[in-house]
């Protein structure tokens, strides 16, 4: 594939890495303005966390189709598709007059961002081919979700207070709007690929809805108990629909996944590694922010700020990632990686105190943490894309987008659900029982990236066969 010049490429990793900065910033928006959205809508603890998970299955659930769906249909159009979605969504939300029907809008966001998401990572790796600048871009990938997650919490706080929690759902809107109309400006059109054999209705069906039950057991077990039949019901009917899917590829003509790409080891060992990643880096996010303000007292905007170190170390370690990767190899700065995000999580979860300060407990841990986030990100997603042939990179960046999404929820789901029942446990003032239980939900996070470390010394970069490559490319479709 011969890359566009340097110039159009910039511009488009600006816009792609903006969009990833908007799809994190604003899960951490809705997150801070929960409180506000339940006292104006008179909407309980139950009903607030589906403002939240309503998103998330949506999102994890429609990852997988939407990547396919850009490489059938043109990964510009559906990135297109996708900001409009979520700036109707948003919209929806910002005029919500009760709390279904902003859970419903939630869902709809998800949905929105799934396809945006799925076509901006397919569109990147179209545009830089494996190689160090690849790396690159996925290292400015990793720098935007780092600056998302303080970026949208600080915002979510400022916001709140000053305009309003609806204010968060207009910002929305405001930014998928001028990502849209710099999207017609940078991506240049390009015509849609032909589905030989037509498109997978089977497949996308039984794969969307058994993720998406399956995130629904995840998130929904926390709250409702995992031995509820609730949970169990949902549950059972994902696993049921995936093995159905499973069942559906085998024999389909144009599967939504082919066979032969989950048979590499290298593309099923990275998406294990990404997931495990997220199990252990999304709820730290949520655990630290809880402690600082319902352990340390902090407000909601400093509670952000806490953050504002780990970002500033990802931003200054993430340009360097490539580098890395090409002076000590692939699994060597994945197992760094995962042995950092072990170190960093073992020590921040030890060095919690009832009454402790943020520069004694929380800044050097942090610290590390920042430098280990971009290392597992950026060389697992090297990992889990350097085999895609110029056609499969919707796919790619599905199946990726999605392990990612799923190790989020899953390790959400799990380790609040450790916190909560090891503070329950505790016949203590609530402070050192709050204390107690992010202690052990830290050290369960570490417990997984030590188990990540361990799996990925056996990662190596897959020898790529010859493939057939289009002679021409610009830099959208």
């Amino acid at each position: 594939m011969t890359p566009p010049p340097p110039g159009p490429r910039r511009g488009a990793l600006a816009l792609l890495a903006s969009t990833q900065l908007l799809l994190v910033t604003d899960t951490a928006i809705v997150n801070v303005a929960l409180p506000s959205v339940g006292a104006d809508l008179g909407s309980g603890s139950t009903g607030l966390s589906w403002v939240a998970n309503a998103y998330l299955i949506a999102f994890g659930g429609l990852l997988l189709l939407g990547g396919r769906v850009a490489d059938l249909l043109g990964h510009r159009r559906v990135f297109l598709g996708g900001l409009t979605l979520l700036a109707a969504a948003s919209a929806l939300g910002a005029l919500a007059p009760d709390a279904g029907v902003l859970v419903a809008a939630r869902a709809v966001q998800g949905a929105g961002a799934a396809l945006a998401a799925a076509a901006a990572f397919a569109l990147l790796l179209l545009l830089f081919p494996d190689g160090p600048d690849r790396h690159r871009a996925l290292g400015a990938f990793a720098a935007m979700g780092g600056l998302g997650g303080v970026l949208g919490t600080v915002l979510g706080g400022v916001l709140t207070g000053l305009l309003g929690w609806r204010a968060t759902f207009w910002l929305n809107v405001l930014l998928a709007a001028v990502l849209a109309a710099l999207a017609l400006r940078v991506l240049e059109p390009r015509a849609a690929r032909a589905s030989r054999g037509g498109f997978d209705i089977a497949g996308a069906l039984t794969a969307t809805a058994g993720l998406g039950l399956t995130a629904y057991a995840l998130v929904g077990g926390a709250g409702a108990g995992w031995l509820s039949p609730r949970t169990l019901g949902a549950g059972g009917a994902g696993l049921a629909l995936l093995l159905a899917f499973a069942a559906v590829e085998r024999r389909a003509g144009a599967p939504l996944v082919p066979p032969p790409v989950l048979a590499r080891p290298a593309l099923r060992l990275a998406n294990v590694l990404a997931a495990l990643a997220q199990t252990t880096l999304f709820p730290m996010f949520f655990l630290v922010s809880l402690y600082l303000q319902s352990v340390l007292g902090y407000p909601p905007l400093g509670g952000g700020l806490g953050l504002l170190p780990l970002s500033l170390a990802v931003v200054a370690v993430a340009p360097q990632t490539g580098r890395i990767i090409f002076r000590i190899g692939l699994h060597r700065t994945t197992t760094l990686g995962f042995v950092l995000l072990c170190a960093g999580t073992l020590w921040l979860g030890l060095a919690l105190t009832a009454d402790g300060t943020f520069t004694t407990t929380v800044l050097a841990p942090s610290l590390l943490l920042g430098a280990a986030l971009p290392l597992v990100t950026v060389a697992t997603n090297v990992a889990a894309t350097a085999d895609a042939a110029p056609e499969e990179t919707g796919l790619a960046s599905g199946l990726v987008n999605t392990a990612q999404q799923f190790g989020s929820v899953l390790g959400l789901a799990v380790l609040v659900g450790v916190a909560t029942a090891r503070t329950e446990a505790q016949d203590t003032a609530r402070a050192a029982a709050e204390t107690a239980g992010f202690r052990v939900a830290l050290l369960t996070g570490a417990a997984f990236a030590a188990l990540a470390a361990l799996l990925s010394v056996r990662l190596h970069r897959p020898e790529r066969s010859p493939k057939p490559v289009p002679s021409s490319t610009t830099t959208g479709e």
